[in-house]
């Protein structure tokens, strides 16, 4: 037995656009619910979200019946998150602040088991092999890790091609809030020479043969992203999708009290 087939990396390689969503909570019980709604893909995120590595595995589980693919986001490119997550059972791991080739290359070994890697080799009571259940996940794990690395300020955008050139890299997400804000544009990222940045570094990407991604958090932003090829694209985050609606329920029957 091999490990499991990921299918959100097949499906980057197949070329098919993929819609996600951004799971911000925490719980497993809103990520369970989140998988219920369609998305291809859902980020849980432990960079800005109250998330540990209990709570990561949690949703991983949550996920587990859905058809949604969990895409996990470490706070920091460091080999021992990496490692954990990966082990937690994560197939897709999304990689902040990446800005030189030297980092990207540190990082696909994080995530290949020696002696191409430097990933520790202790999977057998690991839920990734389901505790060791499935034999043969050492010797096929690494072909189902799907690495996305977020290129988000000009260092990263400057040292682009060279990261793009990178042996084991499926795609690059740019960061939209962090590239505006280090161009001077505090999170404006509707600003002409942001959107005029994304779109030439998914050209880039999209050249080089990986998979660009992006997040929309409005539908204009959404929709241009859209147009410039994202492939793995971003629609929205749970937790303003919950705001914006309870916000907007809350707001109309107010006006008829």
């Amino acid at each position: 037995m091999a490990a499991p087939l990921n299918r959100f990396k097949q499906a980057l390689a197949d070329g098919s656009r993929q819609i996600g969503c951004w799971s911000s909570f925490g719980e497993a019980v809103t990520a369970e619910i989140m998988g219920t709604a369609g998305f291809d893909w859902l980020v849980i995120d432990g960079e800005h979200a109250p998330n540990d590595i209990r709570s990561i595995r949690d949703q991983l589980m949550a996920l587990t019946s859905s058809q949604t693919e969990a895409v996990v986001r470490v706070p920091i490119g460091e080999t021992w998150i990496i490692k954990q997550v990966l082990d937690a059972g994560a197939q897709t791991v999304l990689i902040p602040m990446v800005e030189t080739a030297e980092q990207a290359a540190e990082l696909v070994r994080a995530c290949r088991y020696p002696p191409e890697g430097t990933r520790g080799v202790g999977a057998t009571a690991a839920r990734a092999s389901r505790y060791g259940s499935v034999p043969n996940y050492i010797q096929t794990a690494d072909a189902q890790i799907c690495l996305l690395l977020q290129v988000e300020n000009r260092k990263g955008l400057e040292n682009l091609d060279a990261i793009l050139a990178v042996d084991g890299i499926d795609g690059i997400f740019i960061g939209p809030a962090d590239l505006s804000t280090d161009m001077g544009y505090q999170g404006d990222s509707a600003h002409p020479d942001v959107r005029a940045a994304i779109k030439d570094a998914i050209k880039r990407i999209k050249a080089a043969g990986k998979a660009p991604g992006i997040l929309g958090v409005t539908d204009d932003a959404t929709a241009a992203y859209a147009e410039m090829g994202a492939q793995f694209l971003a629609v929205g985050i749970d937790i303003l999708l919950l705001a914006q609606a309870a916000r907007a329920l809350a707001a109309k029957w107010d006006q008829q009290k």
